[in-house]
């Protein structure tokens, strides 16, 4: 059996701090009535015999605020790539041109603004029980290290606190950035 070896508080820190960065690409691929080349970071296409991102089979830009253009590099990955789009869920029906798909970007009512912030809402209690669960790791480390004689209690307890300001720093920033994506969501 392996010796137990001190807890190191910046390896949760790291942890914690990818959950919210996490967070935030998954709040870039969500739709606030503005054109982003995010928008299709989630829709993955049949290609070459596998599932592969957009990004991978063509170039996604943003000409205009309510218009997103993808430029399919090979011919035959078009009508793939439409398909993909539509069948996304996101509410795109894009329009072929040649080698080239032109995507306008519809208002949102009021109803899809609602139902965008409850999905992102959920992404963010997502981010929420993940940060938990590092700091959940970490008392168990800690506890395990102070069984193991490798820690004092006094040590245990001042470490308890300080993974425990590092959940509450991390869980406060996520609230931040949900606060933030809701008002881009419902802004008209």
């Amino acid at each position: 059996m392996a010796a137990a070896e001190k807890p190191v508080l910046a390896r949760y820190k790291d942890r914690m701090e990818k959950a919210v960065a996490s967070l935030k690409e998954e709040f870039a691929s969500l739709r606030t009535g503005r054109a982003s080349s995010n928008l299709l970071d989630q829709v993955m296409v049949e290609a070459y015999g596998s599932k592969m991102p957009i990004n991978q089979v063509a170039s996604v830009s943003v000409p205009e605020p309510r218009a997103i253009m993808v430029n399919v590099w090979d011919k035959s990955m078009v009508i793939p790539l439409d398909k993909a789009i539509r069948a996304s869920g996101l509410g795109f029906n894009p329009v072929v041109e040649g080698q080239t798909l032109r995507i306008p970007i519809p208002p949102l009512t009021e109803d899809r603004r609602r139902e965008l912030v409850k999905i992102a809402g959920k992404y963010a209690e997502q981010q929420k029980i993940a940060v938990r669960n590092v700091r959940r790791d970490a008392m168990d480390d800690l506890k395990k290290a102070e069984k193991d004689h490798v820690i004092a209690q006094d040590e245990h307890k001042r470490m308890d606190s300080d993974v425990q300001k590092l959940t509450d720093e991390s869980v406060k920033r996520i609230d931040e950035a949900l606060k933030i994506k809701e008002q881009e969501i419902m802004q008209v």
